[in-house]
């Protein structure tokens, strides 16, 4: 996934960044989602594309690809357990839309 839709100016690029590095917001966003949202000067776009878990959508806003997947841990699990790939298979169902419900994934 290039750089190219990367938007530095997204504000949902601050959000992932805090969650990803203060714990206590993390377990806020856990708790309460919305009042999170609210706190952060997003997009009426953005808030809907992470209420929705649609990482294409906020791929193509301009969301880092790195925090793309760090959004997935957060919102779906570390993945701590052993061989769980929950965060990961998420991510790629909501990039690859129509496209994973036909690919050979054997």
């Amino acid at each position: 996934m290039p750089l190219d839709k990367f938007d530095p100016r997204l504000r949902a690029n601050d959000l992932v960044q805090d969650l990803k590095w203060d714990r206590e917001l993390r377990e806020r966003f856990e708790l309460g989602e919305e009042t999170v949202l609210a706190a952060y000067d997003l997009s009426d776009a953005e808030r809907t594309a992470i209420r929705e878990r649609d990482f294409r959508a906020l791929h193509e806003m301009g969301l880092h690809p790195y925090l793309l997947s760090q959004l997935a841990r957060i919102v779906y699990g570390t993945g701590e357990e052993a061989g769980s790939s929950a965060p990961a298979m998420a991510l790629l169902r909501s990039l690859l839309g129509d496209e994973w419900d036909h690919e050979d994934r054997s």
